[in-house]
């Protein structure tokens, strides 16, 4: 089982970028699947998240209104939309991967399963 984050790099403040999160070994499809980052210094905070079983999807407060998760089950792909971005939104993003029927912290990414090496966000002028 492995998951690849992808897509970040440097933006400037009001810019968007779409993070990727490929996964191999598994169908994604089946898994529920949650982005999370970490800034330096800072505890680990999670962002969003879709469930497995109908896709429903879950928002933390620093993502709500400028994040989007979405998944493509053909390309065994998660994404992260990000827009409107800010120099707080600076961090490493990971995606992680829970088995059906865990338990999961969307905040905190706690009981997800699988963790993906992350990719770095910069947003600056």
């Amino acid at each position: 089982v492995q998951l690849q984050a992808s897509g970040g790099g440097l933006v400037q403040p009001g810019g968007s970028l779409r993070l990727s999160c490929a996964a191999s070994g598994f169908t994604l499809d089946n898994y529920a699947i949650g982005w999370f980052r970490q800034a330096p210094g800072k505890e680990r905070e999670g962002l969003a998240s879709i469930s497995s079983s109908d896709g429903s999807t879950y928002y933390t407060d620093s993502a709500k209104g400028r994040f989007t998760i979405s998944k493509d089950n053909a390309k065994n792909t998660a994404y992260l939309q990000m827009t409107s971005l800010k120099p707080e939104d600076t961090a490493v993003y990971y995606c992680a991967a829970a088995e059906p029927h865990t338990d999961y912290d969307g905040n905190t990414g706690d009981g997800m399963d699988y963790w993906g090496k992350g990719t770095q966000v910069t947003v600056s002028s």
